[in-house]
């Protein structure tokens, strides 16, 4: 198949079609991602995203990849929803270090009647510096959706994070039909969909062909589409996984592009185990989103000042919002770098 029909738009892929685009010769498919890429996107450009944990642990989830789950014992330190304001502080410092959008994750199987009120003035007080905005919440219902689109929310994140097939075997708690009328309810209510995947739960190459399918063939293609490579936290079911092949990994990120061509591919939790070079590989593969900071709501990620430098190697800038001018938004990148090195990090997080 060419490049240049796969560059068209499309909701009706079928698992052969999808395996054959894993199965090229590697230099083969990712000069289909990148042609692809190129026709939608500035290859030189990468958006950058924080988020924040908002409210960790204690998830009555069973999610065999999370550290947060209560059914793990993890070691990890238990938090109540964050206050307000101080959910704000942490949006202006990630604004401050070049973030174009502030996500808010909160362990929750579904938010409760009464932390809404505090959710939606997160996302009131975040929308009014500038920045996008997402959120992880868990499960929704309708009126929740509403209520979050109506307060401003740009972004629901909400993973598949494998196959039908093989999601049973991964988590117990909540249904694959479940994920997705959520994601349907934030369709409908008019945000955009933050949704993917994890690698390296001992899915095979079927289950992350189908979960590209799932997301390729939903009725409008997720606007982001994070890849994740599993963070092994011992205490959690998959801490003896074997380790994700790094061609693979590369493998799937190409795919997602081809399938989705205005999508946002997002190189998301596991770049803490990336080197440069496979990282260059993602973005020639089409990745073109980052999460950026300290922390991936309780897993390392590489520190805001090396991916600058990395992003400076490889002539690549982070995308801007639109009413920045692109010079004045990377000064003040470079100037929020230097005053950090001698301050102390804040707290981030990546998509759950």
């Amino acid at each position: 198949m060419s490049a240049s029909t796969t560059a068209t738009t499309r909701h009706d892929w079928s698992l052969p079609e999808v395996k054959a685009l894993f199965q090229q010769p590697f230099n083969d498919l990712l000069f289909q991602a990148q042609t692809v890429h190129r026709a939608h996107f500035d290859p030189n450009r990468v958006q950058v995203s924080t988020l924040l944990s908002i409210k960790t642990g204690a998830c009555p989830e069973d999610c065999k990849y999370c550290p947060q789950s209560g059914h793990y014992n993890t070691g990890l330190e238990k938090q109540k929803l964050m206050e307000v304001q101080k959910v704000l502080e942490e949006a202006a410092r990630a604004k401050a270090i070049g973030s174009t959008r502030f996500c808010m994750g909160a362990a929750w199987k579904h938010p409760s009647a009464k932390d809404m009120p505090y959710v939606l003035e997160m996302v009131k007080g975040v929308k009014a510096m500038g920045l996008e905005t997402c959120m992880t919440l868990g499960k929704l219902d309708q009126e929740q959706t509403a209520a979050l689109a109506q307060a401003g929310l740009d972004y629901y994140n909400h993973n598949l994070d494998t196959s039908p097939e093989f999601y049973g075997s991964i988590i117990t708690t909540r249904t694959y039909s479940e994920r997705l009328q959520t994601l349907a309810y934030v369709r409908d209510a008019g945000m955009k969909i933050c949704s993917g995947g994890i690698l390296g739960m001992g899915e095979s190459l079927d289950d992350r062909a189908g979960l590209l399918i799932q997301l390729a063939n939903l009725p409008e293609h997720p606007e982001s589409v994070p890849i994740n490579m599993l963070v092994k936290v011992a205490g959690t079911p998959l801490a003896e996984e074997e380790d994700v092949d790094p061609f693979d990994f590369i493998r799937m990120l190409a795919v997602a592009r081809i399938l989705m061509p205005k999508s946002h591919v997002r190189l998301s939790a596991g770049r803490e185990q990336m080197n440069e070079q496979m990282q260059a590989l993602a973005f020639m593969a089409g990745a073109n989103s980052i999460f950026y900071g300290e922390k991936l709501l309780t897993t390392a990620n590489p520190q805001a000042d090396k991916d600058m430098q990395l992003f400076a190697r490889l002539g690549i800038k982070p995308e801007a919002r639109e009413e920045h001018a692109d010079e004045v938004h990377q000064a003040a990148i470079e100037q929020a770098l230097v005053e950090q090195r001698s301050s102390e990090l804040f707290y981030n997080a990546a998509s759950a």
